[in-house]
């Protein structure tokens, strides 16, 4: 067999895995097609699933720690937090107490315990609820409605002043091995004003 012949049987394969994969080095389009291929035509239960809602029913407690975009001398503060998730009709209620830190002397903040309980109910969406008294979003009154992502339960509460801006505040809480997961985060007219991140574990039913 001569050298030439030996020559093109040896480029023929190396072309066909350069079509099929790439030069070294770079970007391999097949592999990159046939990877989202397989993570489309996966079977539904191997895919991540959103969770029940019961499973995030008792009561939780546990501290944070909030970071403020607007306050000069308490930027950084600590906070108790505690919530109670419990069913109620055709849907639930989350009733939720956090005890800040930020006013007063920053060297001895004065303890300030603010609660909020919303009862949601089935928005006609799966893993979508509104609030019970939800309202004209216009009118003035609080609109919340809640959503489960995955293992995340998502509570967002908005309201719209008489001059049409708005606050938004929106709390995540994680259900994982250890527990239960708080970020929070608070805007107003689109700007973050402030944020916080917790834990808690369950403690009662």
């Amino acid at each position: 067999m001569n050298n030439g012949f030996r020559a093109a049987r040896g480029a023929a394969p190396r072309r066909l895995s350069r079509a099929l994969w790439g030069r070294p080095g770079r970007a391999r389009p097949l592999a990159l097609a046939l990877g989202i291929l397989v993570l489309w035509f996966v079977p539904g239960p191997a895919l991540a699933q959103n969770i029940a809602i019961d499973a995030f029913y008792g009561h939780w407690s546990g501290t944070g720690v909030s970071e403020s975009n607007i306050s000069l001398y308490f930027r950084i503060t600590s906070r108790d937090l505690d919530v109670s998730i419990q069913a109620r009709g055709t849907g639930f209620v989350v009733d939720w107490t956090t005890v800040q830190r930020q006013r007063g002397n920053p060297d001895d903040p004065t303890p300030v315990r603010k609660g909020t309980a919303i009862e949601f109910v089935p928005s006609g969406m799966p893993g979508v609820w509104r609030a019970a008294d939800a309202a004209d979003p216009l009118s003035g009154q609080r609109y919340a409605w809640a959503r489960i992502k995955d293992q995340t339960l998502t509570v967002h509460s908005l309201v719209i002043d008489g001059e049409g801006g708005y606050e938004m505040q929106i709390y995540h809480r994680t259900l994982t091995g250890l527990g239960m997961e708080l970020e929070f985060a608070a805007f107003r007219n689109g700007e973050a004003r402030r944020t916080a991140k917790g834990r808690l574990v369950k403690v009662g039913d």
